[in-house]
């Protein structure tokens, strides 16, 4: 199964640069590897075996509908070469796969290799022929090894709440995306309404955190309600990605005010 997983310095030797592209030098991304919160790594490596059973059981399953709404904002159509950073166990790849079609490409990315290792067994224990389009990439979402303009979609599920440096993340997704293109980012919703701020973390105190109790995993999804209050709301994500270079962005609410779907648009659209 290991040998599914490619590490961020074995993919340079396999994407070359396309016509009119600069393939990055190996050094960088040893350089600058992986520095985001080793804690938050050892978190996500942690509650991998159980990662999916959660999410169907906190959500009643809703997290599909919220993924598959994510997959239509991205825009990948079938043929297309998609991304989705920090993929965990393969959710939105899986999707991605299905969207873009045997004749498309999906790479999954992910810093936990607990995560991609159930993401691989998952690829393999499936019988859908676009699920072998799926490659799975061990690396980090600030230094995205590909060449610019790579993809015609990017996707993130749940990742760009635990980065160290967000900014830095969507400024790589939009370096790696071809003109015109969007990135759709799927995350908690930092509401700023305050029923549903209250609502939101009595969510998470008494019913999330006794729920991964029941794995033994109720200190690591504590985490969580700090984490949405150090994330950014829809409008402070909006502004980021503007920042980070992209012509456009929109940040809807989904799931009652709960979740949130940005959805961004590279500069130099071609019709």
């Amino acid at each position: 199964m290991d040998n599914a997983i490619m590490s961020a310095a074995s993919l340079h030797r396999t994407l070359p640069a396309l016509p009119g592209q600069h393939s990055r030098p190996v050094s960088r991304s040893k350089t600058r590897l992986v520095r985001c919160s080793n804690e938050r790594q050892v978190l996500f490596d942690r509650i991998a075996p159980v990662y999916d059973n959660l999410n169907d059981l906190l959500t009643v399953g809703q997290h599909r509908i919220w993924k598959r709404m994510a997959i239509s904002w991205s825009g990948a159509k079938k043929g297309d070469n998609v991304l989705d950073v920090c993929c965990g166990t393969g959710d939105l790849a899986f999707l991605l796969s299905e969207k873009v079609g045997p004749t498309g490409k999906v790479v999954g990315l992910d810093f936990s290799k607990q995560q991609l290792l159930i993401a691989s067994s998952r690829q393999h224990s499936q019988s859908k022929t676009c699920y072998e389009n799926i490659k799975w990439i061990e690396g980090n979402a600030i230094d995205l090894p590909f060449p610019e303009s790579s993809f015609d979609a990017v996707t993130i599920g749940y990742g760009l709440r635990n980065v160290v440096d967000r900014l830095k993340v969507l400024e790589e997704v939009c370096r790696v995306l071809k003109p015109g293109s969007k990135v759709s980012a799927l995350d908690f919703n930092k509401s700023t309404n305050p029923f549903s701020t209250s609502f939101q973390e009595w969510m998470i105190d008494y019913v999330v955190v006794p729920a991964a109790d029941i794995y033994g995993l109720a200190n690591e999804y504590r985490y969580l309600k700090r984490s949405i209050n150090e994330f950014l709301t829809g409008k402070e994500l909006e502004r980021l990605a503007l920042n980070a270079g992209f012509c456009s962005a929109k940040h809807f609410e989904t799931g009652g005010g709960l979740m949130g779907n940005l959805v961004a648009v590279r500069y130099g659209y071609i019709p």
